[in-house]
């Protein structure tokens, strides 16, 4: 019995359309999941009348505060951790925006006492807010390594205000 001519390209127009459609779920769905976990993508700052810079962030389903900056002009995503002493960033993401290790040490952490090495960075801005010189922790094994800890040398010369599942950050003038 001969086959029909064509019944195999049919088959595999099916196939490939069920493929095409699980790569645009997968592509959907990563999407959706990524914008739950960083609400703020995009934080968008106002200046009030007074001169006040302030940007407001949402909380993750997590219950964090977790939005997209800029550290030297090079975007990263930060995790507002009022706990940290210092911004730290992962020795990783550190090379890749070729930040320079200093003085190096041990800091106590929730995960125990690790290495650590001093920075500086230039400019680390959130919104329209925008710090200059200030202190950074370098830790080799923070994780997850594409997330930078936003402490509190940059958090310190803000205002802080937290009502529901907003936190208002404010540059006073």
């Amino acid at each position: 019995m001969d086959a029909q001519p064509g019944k195999g390209l049919g088959k595999g127009m099916i196939i490939g359309a069920w493929v095409l459609l699980l790569v645009l779920l997968t592509l959907f769905f990563s999407r959706v999941l990524e914008e739950r976990e960083n609400p703020n993508q995009q934080p968008l700052g106002q200046l009030t009348a007074q001169g006040v810079r302030e940007v407001e962030l949402k909380r993750n389903p997590q219950g964090h505060y977790v939005a997209t900056g800029a550290i030297n002009g090079q975007p990263v995503v930060f995790l507002v951790d009022t706990g940290a002493t210092d911004v730290a960033i992962s020795e990783k993401l550190a090379r890749k925006l070729r930040l320079e290790k200093r003085a190096g040490g041990f800091s106590h952490t929730a995960n125990g006492v690790v290495a650590v090495w001093q920075t500086r960075l230039n400019r680390v801005s959130l919104g329209n807010i925008e710090l200059r010189n200030i202190s950074a922790s370098i830790l080799p094994d923070l994780k997850p390594a594409d997330q930078v800890l936003l402490g509190m040398s940059f958090l310190k010369k803000l205002e802080i205000v937290q009502k529901g599942d907003t936190l208002t950050l404010r540059q006073l003038p």
